[in-house]
């Protein structure tokens, strides 16, 4: 199988999906690709001292330009790639191998703020040991390291620009903080190859996202492995993860979301332990844990985990 490198430049980088979007590269199911990627906001090259107290998120760095409105608009993203045989009605699986994230990351308290005034928020820096996966802040706390990617997807079938804040049934800003390396991600596919992007690397973040930002930091390799299922266990986004089985549900509504995730885990846990819908409703009240994704993304996200051996 053949291993692909991309690096963010002006031909890879975008900030939103499109399904007219050129891809970078055409790759086989089997494939890997190795990525480095800026943090969300763009920021080139980070120049803010990581010992000062916080500070503004427009001083953080020089951004990279130039950016064509509305195309690179969301959040920085490599990609896309195509998948040869990637058609809509098949899953596309993403095997996260390794997340190493670069040397340092911010988190910043936006959700709510005018968009006017958002960079003049506070900032809290990050100093991040890939070595030891710690990181400190510049109060002089710290933080186990647990690197995931906010954003993974692909385009839905429709006409111009998508932004890239929103999850959707083909992945996007999903924000999961179990999707950690060890994981696969399955997503359905909406258009003819595929169009796979990813970007927005997270340190670390709590479930909720409840500031509007993780620890939001580049990441120096994102290793990622592609394939295709023709028959998945169910036909909405799920996950296989290092805390268990994840099943996800997305919509402006949160109780919406709550239940299209549980719709999702009882089809799952219906394939698994062979048992009808009620039954596999009773088991769900017992060993599966519900989580609030993230709720600052317009639509909201919610996932339920089985964990692994949880009902042997």
């Amino acid at each position: 199988m053949a291993i692909y490198e991309f690096e963010p430049n002006n031909l890879t980088l975008h900030g939103s999906f499109a399904r007219d979007m050129t891809p970078i590269a055409i790759i086989d199911p089997g494939d890997t690709v190795l990525y480095q990627t800026l943090d969300a906001s763009w920021i080139k090259e980070f120049q803010t001292s990581l010992r000062q107290p916080p500070g503004r998120r427009a001083d953080l760095g020089e951004y990279w330009r130039p950016r064509e409105s509305p195309r690179d608009d969301g959040h920085a993203l490599v990609g896309p790639i195509a998948i040869r045989g990637a058609i809509p009605g098949k899953m596309l699986s993403i095997r996260i191998n390794r997340l190493i994230p670069g040397k340092w990351g911010w988190v910043s308290p936006w959700f709510g703020t005018p968009i006017e005034e958002k960079n003049n928020v506070p900032v809290i820096l990050w100093r991040l040991d890939a070595d030891r996966m710690v990181g400190r802040n510049s109060m002089g706390q710290t933080v186990a390291l647990e690197p995931f990617m906010g954003v993974m997807g692909m385009p839905m079938d429709e006409p111009g620009f998508q932004s890239t804040t929103p999850p959707r049934m083909t992945g996007g800003n999903i924000d999961c903080k179990e999707l950690v390396a060890g994981s696969t991600l399955y997503l359905p596919i909406d258009v003819q190859g595929g169009l796979f992007s990813v970007g927005d690397g997270h340190a670390r973040q709590g479930d909720g996202e409840v500031g509007g930002t993780a620890i939001e930091c580049p990441m120096d390799l994102v290793d990622l492995t592609f394939d295709l299922v023709d028959k998945p266990l169910i036909n909405t986004p799920y996950a296989h993860t290092p805390a268990g089985w994840i099943t996800f549900g997305f919509d402006e509504d949160l109780q919406v979301a709550h239940d299209k995730a549980l719709l999702a885990m009882q089809n799952l846990m219906m394939k698994f332990f062979r048992v009808d819908e009620m039954v596999a409703l009773a088991l769900m009240s017992v060993v599966v844990n519900f989580h609030v994704t993230q709720s600052v993304n317009d639509v909201k996200g919610v996932h339920a985990i089985l964990p692994h051996g949880a009902l042997r």
